[in-house]
């Protein structure tokens, strides 16, 4: 079995999550998701198994998420997708996939209910 970890090393949760998954020597895909962007297409699979609604998966506290008019109610949720794929540092972390299941890692420990 093989988790991926969209992951932010300069993130402190990020980080724990994955110690965790490392020292119990699991495979690994580490995705530095501000260098490598997911796509909306993979944004869309992570909401899809985590049975988030966009806005549960975006950063709300981030200054550019109000610089962006994100908080418009009336922006669907293709508008959100997008938004998070063009600027990444919207997407809360850390996300772990596995076994045909997602996690928010928040707090890290959760990302252990993917194994």
């Amino acid at each position: 079995m093989k988790v991926t970890l969209y992951h932010n090393p300069r993130c402190s949760k990020s980080r724990q999550a994955l110690a965790l998954l490392t020292e119990r020597g699991v495979a690994l895909q580490v995705i530095e998701y501000l260098k490598s962007p997911p796509t909306e297409q993979e944004i869309g699979e992570c909401l899809r198994l985590l049975g988030f609604t966009p806005r549960q998966l975006m950063r709300r506290g981030e200054a550019l998420y109000k610089e962006l008019g994100l908080d418009a109610p009336e922006l669907g949720d293709t508008e959100l997708i997008r938004a998070m794929a063009e600027h990444p540092v919207l997407i809360e972390r850390p996300i772990a996939l596995a076994n045909g299941k997602a996690v928010l890692g928040r707090p890290p420990e959760n990302v252990l209910t993917v194994l």
